[in-house]
């Protein structure tokens, strides 16, 4: 059996990431609540599959929303997508 604290191995041409945390605050400087805090669509780069060429480990990442699969290993949410669902790198 595998040790739930390492970083899961994505497969193909799947990325691994963590979301970035939503802002606390707007522009303005008004506190959000949880409840109306928009998820952002941006996450930091942990892992990539042997088919993927384009982005790499540590790079930030914008991605569609609604592709995404979300899990959790060893405390930490992570979020894995297809390559083709990642819109830029930053």
């Amino acid at each position: 059996m595998k040790d739930n604290t390492t970083i899961p191995t994505p497969l193909a041409n799947r990325v691994l990431a963590v979301r970035r945390e939503a802002a606390q605050t707007t522009a303005s400087g008004i506190y959000l609540p949880d409840s109306h805090k928009e998820k952002p669509s941006m996450a930091d780069v942990k892992a990539v599959g042997p088919d993927v060429k384009d982005i790499a480990v540590g790079d930030t990442i914008v991605f569609k929303e609604y592709a995404l699969t979300e899990l959790n290993v060893g405390g930490t949410n992570y979020i894995v997508l297809k390559s083709d669902e990642v819109l830029a790198t930053i």
